[in-house]
């Protein structure tokens, strides 16, 4: 195992279509709740402890080596809305090129086939550090980290943030970032014994509804 390629599937230049969704900070803005980068850190907060718990134990899962069709139903059983399907689906197909590219494997391949219209993408990226040779805490971290620095990202270019402080936003979520991915990886350990259902399935109403709302949107910076 190398843990550079975890540098490579965490970085933001990794071409997985990331850089045009917001994970929900477009709406947010829209409707006020995010306007600086205390309101930023508490968003990104909130967002790490629900989707990104959830995204987080579905890649360590995938990781290690669970049935990733399974784990793809499972996603599909805590993503209500239709929009936030859509869209990790269509991050799912972009992951799942990049990662082809990268690292080419036939357990990817054989995803790609089932899915073709594409995977979530927390299940893409579980494969993707699975056929990288990294861990189940690996995955976690990637998908943990990238369901907040998607939407910090997201906040410089729509409220003209500093990015250093965005930047420290993120840093000082590393203590929660460590207990995120220590809990998913932890669920992920317990599907032998206690099935597909034991997996964390934290909801975040509010990025729910807005989602549907930003989807229906005539102007969008963001896709999501």
């Amino acid at each position: 195992m190398t843990r550079a390629a975890l540098l490579v599937l965490a970085d933001g230049r990794f071409p997985a279509g990331g850089h045009a969704h917001s994970g929900g900070a477009e709406p947010a803005v829209r409707a006020g709740r995010i306007t600086d980068t205390a309101s930023l850190a508490d968003f990104c907060r909130g967002r790490l402890h629900t989707a990104g718990l959830v995204a987080a134990a579905l890649a360590a899962a995938t990781a290690a080596g669970h049935d990733p069709l399974a784990l793809d139903d499972a996603a599909d059983a805590r993503t209500p809305m239709p929009a936030l399907r859509s869209t990790a689906r269509k991050l799912g197909r972009q992951m799942m090129r990049a990662a082809r590219a990268t690292w080419p494997s036939p357990e990817l391949a054989a995803l790609a086939a089932a899915r073709p219209r594409g995977a979530h993408q927390p299940v893409v990226l579980g494969l993707a550090a699975r056929s990288a040779d990294l861990t189940p805490l690996d995955a976690a971290y990637a998908a943990a980290y990238e369901s907040v620095s998607g939407p910090a990202t997201a906040a410089v270019r729509l409220l003209s943030l500093d990015p250093f402080d965005a930047t420290a936003v993120l840093a000082h979520l590393a203590t929660d970032l460590d207990r995120v991915a220590s809990a998913a990886t932890q669920a992920a350990d317990r599907i032998p014994a206690e099935g597909y259902d034991t997996l964390p399935a934290a909801s975040a109403p509010l990025l729910d509804i807005t989602a549907e709302a930003h989807a229906a949107g005539p102007v969008r910076l963001f896709a999501s």
